[in-house]
Parts: C-alpha cells; sequence; structure tokens
C-alpha cells in the first residue's frame, strides 16, 4: 500500500487531502470480494485478528465474522459462533482486545423469540486464545427503546454511539456515555459542532478522546453522499467544529463506518465508491473477476495510511 503521509488540520485540512491520488486508497483485503456487502471494520492492537460485518444483497441477513493472521497471511472468513437469525453488525473491540461490542437486534433473553429494537451487545473473554462468551445487552442507561448502534469504547471506557432520539438535534446523533465508579452515566448529546438537523453517526473515538471521525450525510461541504468528517479537541476540552477529511477519502458516494489504528496511523473505512467502466470482455472469468474485484459501487473495506497531529 501506499503511504499517505497525511497531517490533519482544521484549517488546512481540504488542501491536503485533496492533493493525494485515489491509488492511496486501497480495499482491505481482496479476499473479502466473496461478500455482495462487507463493512464494519476493527482490528486488534497486535494487529493479528480482524472483526467485520457482512450482509445480504439487501442487508436484510447481517452477521459478524472475523479473520486472524497466521504466516500465510488472514486466515478465511469464520462467522463468530453466537450469531443466528437475528442481526449483528459494527464490531468494535476493547482496548485490551477481550471485550467485543456490536449492535444486534436480538431478544434480551434466549426464552424471547421476537427480536428487538437495536441495543448494543458485548462479549468477553479472559485471553485471546479463549472462546468468546455469550452476548450480554449492556442495558440502561445506554440501551432504550429506541435503536442504539455502532459502539466506539476510548481507552478510559467511555462508550460512543449512534442514537435516533427526540432530544437531539435532528435525525441520527452522535451521543456518548461516561465510565466512572463502574458504571456508565445517562447519555450525552455532543454539541452542535459534531450534530445537526441532519444525519450524523458511525463515530470513532480515539484512546484518549483527543478526536472523532465519524458521518455525516448530504452535508453542503460534503462530496455528495456520506462523508467522513474528523474533529479534535482544543485545549479546554470542547470540540472543534467538525472538519470533511476530503478526497480522496470521501468521494461521491457513500463513506462510513470508519476505524483507526493509531499505533500504525492507518484509516480503515467502509466505501461505495464505484469505478466500473464498460470494456470489452474476452471470457465471463474475465468478466467475473472485473465486476466482483473492482470498485464497484458495494459495500466494501478501504484502508489508507493517515497521519493525525
Amino acid at each position: 500500500m501506499k503511504k499517505i503521509r497525511l497531517v490533519i488540520s482544521l484549517i488546512l485540512i481540504s488542501n491536503l487531502l485533496s492533493a493525494q491520488n485515489e491509488s492511496d486508497i486501497t480495499q482491505f483485503d481482496k479476499a473479502l470480494n466473496q461478500f455482495i456487502n462487507v463493512r464494519d471494520f476493527c482490528i486488534s492492537k497486535d494487529g493479528n485478528e480482524a472483526f467485520f460485518t457482512v450482509q445480504s444483497p439487501n442487508q436484510e441477513i447481517s452477521q459478524l465474522a472475523y479473520i486472524k493472521k497466521n504466516k500465510n497471511g488472514w486466515s478465511k472468513p469464520e462467522l463468530l459462533p453466537f450469531c443466528d437469525s437475528y442481526m449483528y453488525l459494527e464490531p468494535f473491540l476493547s482496548f485490551d482486545n477481550n471485550r467485543l461490542f456490536f449492535a444486534s437486534n436480538r431478544p434480551l433473553n434466549d426464552s424471547i423469540n421476537k427480536k428487538k429494537d437495536f441495543d448494543i451487545w458485548y462479549v468477553e473473554r479472559r485471553h485471546k486464545d479463549e472462546a468468546w462468551s455469550k452476548p450480554k445487552n449492556l442495558g440502561k442507561p445506554i440501551n432504550s427503546e429506541l435503536d442504539e448502534f455502532y459502539p466506539s469504547v476510548s481507552k478510559n471506557g467511555n462508550l460512543y454511539f449512534t442514537m435516533v432520539s427526540p432530544d437531539g438535534f435532528g435525525k441520527d446523533d452522535i451521543y456518548y456515555c461516561e465510565w466512572k465508579d463502574d458504571k456508565y452515566s445517562n447519555p450525552i448529546l455532543l454539541g452542535e459542532n459534531i450534530n445537526s438537523a441532519g444525519y450524523e453517526f458511525n463515530a470513532f473515538i480515539s484512546e484518549k478522546e483527543d478526536f472523532i471521525i465519524y458521518s455525516k450525510y448530504k452535508e453542503k461541504d460534503g462530496q455528495g453522499s456520506g462523508d467522513l468528517y474528523i474533529s479534535k479537541k482544543d485545549t479546554k476540552g470542547n470540540w472543534q467544529k467538525a472538519v470533511n477529511l476530503g478526497t480522496p477519502v470521501n468521494t461521491k458516494y457513500m463513506e462510513y463506518c470508519p476505524f483507526y489504528d493509531e499505533q500504525n496511523q492507518i484509516l480503515y473505512f467502509t466505501s461505495k465508491r464505484n469505478n466500473i467502466h464498460p470494456r470489452n470482455f474476452n471470457t465471463i472469468s474475465e468478466f467475473n473477476k472485473y465486476i466482483n474485484e473492482s470498485n464497484n459501487g458495494l459495500s466494501k473495506i478501504y484502508k489508507t495510511s493517515l497521519k493525525i497531529e
């Protein structure tokens, strides 16, 4: 992967990013092209485990999958063992790699067959070689009768997520709950430098909570669909006005589901970018290879080097 040495500046960011090339944005692993829709990526601190969502064409089926790195590269994808007929998506691995958060509409207990609204759940383990526990609902005050999505957790345990609430700015908004005295606070709505009357969703929070990357939909300064934005805290701990990451990260298509590997300075994200163009094909195999391996307008996971200072 070619490296982009991007320095994030809330003043000069648009100019810096626009100078980069589309070729610097690469698919995470073309082995995932076997899936029609793949999204929501996170990777362990040692870089040896990765988790993501696989979905049916119309997204009525959604499951969590994982891969592990070995001497030959990444293993074949497998479903997480607790997945069933309910929907599972948006995995996030805790700082110690032993708790996996996700969103699901599974019922609160196994004796109920009716699906619930989307809540934030988790599974846990004592070490990476141990099996995951059964799913556990995070409960109140995070979960409610509303939908909660896209968990992201800082090193101190504060949890950021997406919720559509009548108490918000408008549509989807980003909230967080403080982890203090071994319990979560009530959800706190992030201010107008982050949220708006439009759609804000899929937030990644940094380990130290000093920057946040998330999606906004059809903003005036956007590329036309969902775009990734970044906000940093000032010296007083307040969020500054979010800035569009610009091209080539953002396109006229949908960009969402960010995850940032702080140790290796790599941004992973989901995109529906499309560079399919009419051309001649000699065989069906050639046709299928081109359609499946190209940036074809379906959800795929991409990566790029991104230096945030």
